[in-house]
């Protein structure tokens, strides 16, 4: 890769990290699932208004939205407002990696590799080590929640797969659109009119920045930046850079939000980082032994 393209791509990961950081800001104002109304909301409009709709049929675009914006973020918002740390959440949602891999054994029929299995079970230990510990930045609702975020994710993985190649500006855009009304809906049930007036009425600028920030700089200029790398170079080349994405948001939620680097969380990291290396190095790794 070419020095300003290796910058990007930690660009992106820096700017993916410390999203959630941002996330954690806007949560303190807004309830979650309003909070992921607004992200989509505003990554839609006025977008919508100058980029074409994907060549998709309309329902595609939909059950993309669904799982990858609507059932990720609903979810990670959830386990982050249920009291997971950005810190932690950075960390435990990068095992729809080998959630995605899952699925694609049962729905595709497709064979992990040793290296996928190696790599799955040491970052499904470090999920379980967080588990065990006990803390005020660590509640085990938030731990389902973010697991069913990465589900989520992985789901919308398995999509794209079968999508195949299209706009991903686009998709972003119009799937963003897809997933406002049915939020809308949810959030007037379980988060009620109220709360949301009064939660718009008292809204801090330091939200609203973190709330432009999640859109502006996390879904346009991080899904652009992504989308032109993994355009120019090949996926195994790009990938890799996603692990830093963790890294980033543990050190950036300690410094901004005052988080605490516990033992157990480097353990963790490692545990998890070290299963995600495995999958992403070890078949190349092998291939140059061999």
């Amino acid at each position: 890769m070419a020095h300003p393209h290796i910058f990007a791509a930690i660009l992106v990961a820096a700017i993916w990290g410390t999203n959630f950081v941002a996330i954690d800001i806007l949560l303190r104002d807004i309830p979650p699932i309003f909070a992921t109304v607004l992200r989509f909301f505003f990554a839609a409009i006025p977008a919508i208004f100058f980029i074409r709709p994907p060549k998709l049929p309309a329902l595609k675009v939909m059950t993309y939205g669904t799982f990858m914006f609507a059932g990720h973020f609903g979810f990670l918002f959830a386990a982050m407002f249920a009291g997971l740390s950005a810190g932690l959440a950075s960390l435990l949602l990068q095992v729809h990696v080998f959630i995605t891999i899952a699925l694609a054994v049962v729905v595709l029929g497709e064979r992990p590799s040793f290296f996928q299995l190696s790599g799955a079970t040491l970052a499904f230990s470090g999920v379980a080590f967080v588990a065990t510990q006990r803390g005020g930045d660590i509640t085990q609702a938030g731990i389902v929640l973010v697991m069913l975020a990465a589900m989520s994710w992985g789901v919308a993985n398995l999509l794209s797969k079968q999508i195949g190649t299209v706009n991903t500006l686009a998709l972003v855009v119009w799937g963003s659109l897809s997933t406002v009304p049915p939020l809308v809906v949810l959030s007037l049930i379980i988060e009620g009119p109220d709360l949301i007036l009064t939660a718009l009425s008292d809204i801090r600028l330091v939200s609203i920045a973190a709330l432009a920030y999640i859109v502006y700089g996390s879904t346009w200029i991080g899904f652009s930046l992504w989308s032109f790398l993994l355009g120019r170079y090949p996926t195994a080349t790009v990938t890799p850079f996603a692990l830093l994405v963790p890294v980033f948001g543990m050190f950036s939620s300690a410094l901004i939000l005052g988080e605490s680097l516990q033992t157990w969380k480097f353990i963790a990291a490692a545990l998890v980082l070290t299963g995600l290396a495995i999958d992403v190095f070890g078949p190349r790794l092998a291939a140059l032994r061999s």
